[in-house]
């Protein structure tokens, strides 16, 4: 039984999931706009709280955007919306006063419970769309307000004990939804302002007037977001001290409507809302309170409002280069590749080739040319010999900077000094190696105290058994990166203690058997 009743189970949802994905194709079909006239009116039905619509009724409210159809075309859409389970149909015998009105089919029609949910998601999809970035100084004025009330009734009960907690409940329900739409604005404000500078298309007239608005609109949401931000800073900084026994009462009073259950539960159900409320006092502190390791987020939306003023004017400026004609490298070469296309012939074609690249014999420029390979003017640059050019006078144009020459420096004092210091570091290191690779086992508890260099050396093979090492009891044998030495560790007992001094410290950990050997010995 259990396994049937397991089947039918899954086949009901599989039954359930190709029904909801019917409610979507009235906007796919063929007359997709016909049926979204439709669906149009009984969404606005819906509104109008109106239960239910007739035929005649849906032809005369929908917007046909044209001539109006065929009552029996909107018959047969009615219906199959109904088919699709957008719509839900009943008999209509309101309107029946012969035996031949009874037998004839009328129905009502109303939206279904997955045809609601259609339209609020196309809907809702729709105004996501259209929606744009805002920045809201009136959400600013709201929380101020909502604060301050806050404060005044905290300030009514001193103790914290005697407030109003239905009342307390109430304002900072508004301040979190207040709050959460002037933050979702914020941050599509913030992802979007580079795209809502749309100046690609508009003539000058209508730029001067875009850049004059968005100017006056940031200036002044900037101004009011400085003043408003160091009032509701104050007040967060007053309500710090007694604002967590006010969101404990709100979590016991939210938790009381909960699902009846025993003390335990209700007490995991009260710290669970009341650890949802600090995190909601945590973020809105974060939004106007500096804290050790980060700005507030409200002088960050700040910041980015002032940097969509240097955007806007560089969109301008891009504007202005492509009305005034500027043409660029790329639709030069399109422009020469037409000509080319054009030419009649490969004589016409070399010819534009010298003129389009300058390739005219150029031997009387005044160049650094070698004894005995002076050659007429007239000579061809295909036939002439080759000739040494200064890359300064590829790139710069001239062969040597105007303006006197800078003097030389003598570095030959630095040079020696790096010398000796390179000299120094290998003779450092080749002793950690000698210290080290003696091609004996060495436990390493007597290794002993360590300089710097060895202790790096060291580290450094560590590290490359270890990176090789599956098991913490696997022996590692293994040649290092470059190749130079040649490395074998063992582990000891599980309680084995080792420990190397260093000049920083002392590094302990299991003790090892170590051999270090170059690799020229082993081979």
């Amino acid at each position: 039984m259990e396994t049937t009743s397991q089947w039918r189970t899954a086949g009901q949802d599989e039954v359930s999931l190709a029904a909801s994905t019917d409610l979507f194709r009235h906007i796919t079909a063929d007359k997709a706009m016909f049926y979204r006239a439709i669906m149009g009116v009984f969404a606005a039905a819906k509104r109008q709280y109106r239960l239910q619509l007739r035929p005649d009724e849906v032809l005369a409210e929908a917007d046909w955007g044209g001539a109006l159809p065929a009552q029996e075309e909107v018959v047969t859409a009615l219906a199959q919306l109904s088919v699709w389970g957008n719509l839900e149909s009943q008999p209509d015998m309101a309107r029946v006063s012969t035996l031949n009105d009874y037998y004839r089919a009328r129905f009502l029609y109303r939206l279904s419970r997955g045809g609601e949910a259609v339209e609020a998601g196309l809907e809702a999809f729709a105004h996501s769309l259209r929606h744009r970035a805002e920045l809201q100084t009136v959400a600013l004025e709201d929380i101020d307000g909502r604060l301050q009330a806050l404060q005044r009734l905290l300030g009514e009960a001193p103790s914290g004990e005697d407030i109003d907690v239905a009342k307390a409940h109430e304002i900072l329900r508004d301040l979190v939804r207040v709050f959460e739409d002037l933050a979702g604005n914020a941050q599509a404000f913030m992802a979007g302002v580079a795209r809502s500078l749309e100046l690609q298309q508009a003539d000058a007239t209508a730029l001067v007037a875009y850049k004059r608005r968005l100017i006056e609109y940031l200036e002044r949401f900037m101004a009011d977001l400085i003043r408003r931000s160091d009032a509701i800073a104050r007040t967060l900084h007053e309500l710090a001290q007694s604002i967590d026994g006010v969101l404990r009462q709100i979590a016991e009073r939210e938790a009381r409507d909960a699902a009846p259950a025993d003390a335990d539960e209700r007490a995991d159900e009260t710290r669970r809302r009341w650890d949802i409320w600090r995190e909601r006092w945590k973020g809105l502190c974060g939004w106007f309170l500096s804290s050790s390791n980060a700005l507030p987020q409200a002088e960050l939306l700040r910041a980015r409002a002032r940097a969509a003023i240097p955007q806007l004017l560089g969109a301008i400026a891009a504007m202005n280069e492509r009305r005034s004609g500027r043409s660029d490298r790329s639709a030069d070469f399109r422009a020469l590749a037409q000509w080319f296309a054009a030419c009649d012939g490969d004589d016409d074609a070399h010819r534009l080739a010298r003129a389009a690249f300058a390739l005219q014999p150029a031997r009387h420029f005044s160049l650094d040319v070698a004894a005995g390979e002076d050659v007429p003017a007239s000579t061809s640059w295909l036939d002439a010999p080759p000739l040494t050019i200064n890359p300064r006078l590829r790139e710069y144009g001239e062969a040597a900077p105007r303006g006197p020459l800078a003097s030389v420096r003598d570095r030959s004092r630095g040079r020696a000094l790096m010398a000796l210091q390179l000299a120094e570091e290998s003779r450092q290191v080749e002793a950690a190696r000698r210290r080290l690779a003696t091609g004996r086992p060495t436990l390493l508890s007597e290794l002993g105290e360590l300089d710097p260099q060895a202790f790096e050396l060291f580290l450094g093979l560590l590290g490359e058994a270890l990176a090789e090492q599956a098991d913490p009891e696997q022996t590692v044998e293994r040649q290092t990166g470059d190749g130079l030495l040649y490395l074998c560790l063992e582990p000891l007992a599980a309680d084995s203690r080792a420990q190397i001094r260093t000049p920083v410290g002392v590094f302990s950990g299991r003790d090892h058997l170590l051999t270090v050997r170059p690799t020229r010995e082993r081979a």
